[in-house]
């Protein structure tokens, strides 16, 4: 398997040196040569394989001879240490309960499998590897948690100020070691393009090894897809599950739809954003037009100019029978909206919903009215717990403190905040080196 820039200006490269780059030396995405078919026995097989491996099937036509079977296996079955629950919340709608993990988000897959990768390739090198990592809220917390204390490795979180719930930035901040928050004075999109201008500065790339773990990452973003197989495997309905996913930065659907490409039997995404719905607007007339974000309760999806916008365009383009160019729908959903959802599926059906995972419970609610013989998953990307400034009132109590999240409260925060400035972030890394 090889990895191409979607800017089509740099040489192809194994998975190997795609997840150290990170980005294409030309700024570009990387994306599959080829998209594997999976094998049906395998996809009849999936409710009697275990997930670790589901994950170990799905992941290494796309690693290649880059990782030994066994290493492959190991850090499958170390990124996958925790359940993935299917939960019925209605009659028609299951929830997917992603936020078991160490930080109680969706993020902690894809950040675990992505440190056990980088963590093998580079031991045998002497060059400083510095992860750069933008964050709208949970990825920052995820890339933390799975990096720290690595040797060999330091790891630079942007933040926005102001934009993330307070558990979000404890989780960001409280780390310290090889971990370095940076509040920055701006949007979420604001420390995306810093990360990306890290990335083709030549100064940098001569003095430093810089890589990313947000979605751009193919690491982070194509193991993704381990979810679906699993969340399929608890599929026990007769009809293929339509699956609402909570949408900002693009890689978790996008994610998704490599997998129904692959043969997984899903019947519609959904793509459920908020306010940020630059591609929910794409979907509906075809023209990309990127916007500066809003801050909104799902504050993990406020994104303007999500990256992997490119990936799902390349993804759509290599249609085949019209299969998955015909599979997904956007939605975008309201403040309001999301306010509503938590308050009515916790009163009818005792389940709480985080503002991420409500946002598409809402998009799926709506879907399955104009849809009555479908029913559907809805992604619950990040435990309640982490939003209480947003739940609570709404509920009239407090959300009980997983044991996982009990330690964040006494943790002390360390930052350092900067202006949405290069230069400024350019100092910080050469700090590092």
């Amino acid at each position: 398997m090889t990895y191409y820039s979607l800017n089509h200006r740099s040489a192809p490269v194994d998975f190997r040196s795609a997840v150290l780059q990170g980005q294409a030396p030309d700024g570009g995405l990387y994306f599959p040569s080829d998209i594997p078919i999976w094998d049906q026995h395998f996809i009849d097989s999936l409710a009697n394989l275990n997930k670790i491996e589901i994950g170990f099937r799905i992941m290494e036509p796309y690693v290649g001879e880059s990782m030994r079977k066994e290493d492959l296996y190991a850090a499958i079955a170390s990124t996958l240490s925790f359940d993935f629950p299917l939960k019925q919340i209605s009659e028609r709608i299951w929830g997917l309960e992603l936020f078991h993990g160490p930080t109680l988000a969706f993020k902690d897959l894809g950040a675990r499998f992505f440190s056990k990768c980088l963590e093998l390739f580079v031991q045998a090198e002497d060059k400083k590897t510095i992860v750069l990592v933008a964050t709208s809220g949970d990825t920052g917390g995820a890339v933390a948690d799975a990096f720290y204390r690595m040797k060999g490795i330091e790891v630079v979180i942007l933040y926005p100020a102001g934009r993330v719930s307070s558990i979000q930035e404890m989780q960001l901040t409280g780390y310290q070691g090889n971990i370095h928050a940076l509040e920055i004075k701006g949007s979420f999109d604001e420390c995306q393009q810093l990360v990306k201008q890290a990335f083709v500065d030549r100064e940098l790339s001569e003095s430093v090894r810089l890589t990313s773990s947000n979605s751009i990452n193919i690491a982070r973003w194509l193991s993704q897809q381990v979810y679906y197989g699993i969340a399929r495997s608890q599929w026990m309905e007769t009809v293929d599950p339509v699956i609402a996913v909570p949408s900002g930065n693009l890689g978790n659907i996008c994610a998704g739809m490599m997998a129904h490409h692959s043969g997984l039997p899903i019947d519609h995404f959904i793509m459920s954003c908020n306010v940020n719905n630059v591609f929910v607007k794409y979907l509906s007339n075809l023209q990309y037009h990127p916007q500066p974000s809003l801050h909104t309760l799902s504050n993990a999806m406020d994104v303007g100019n999500p990256s992997n916008a490119v990936r799902i365009m390349e993804l759509l383009k290599q249609k085949k029978d019209g299969m998955v160019s015909n599979a997904v729908v956007g939605y975008s959903v309201s403040d309001d909206q999301t306010s509503q959802t938590i308050k009515e599926v916790f009163n009818a059906y005792n389940y709480l919903l985080d503002p991420h995972s409500a946002v598409a419970y809402s998009s799926m609610n709506h879907y399955l009215n104009l849809h009555p013989r479908k029913k559907g998953i809805v992604l619950c990307t990040a435990h309640p717990v982490k939003f209480p400034e947003s739940i609570e009132d709404l509920i009239d109590q407090s959300i009980p403190i997983p044991p996982a999240a009990a330690s964040l409260f006494n943790r002390k925060k360390e930052f350092d905040a900067l202006d949405a400035d290069f230069a400024a972030l350019k100092e910080k890394i050469f700090e590092l080196v």
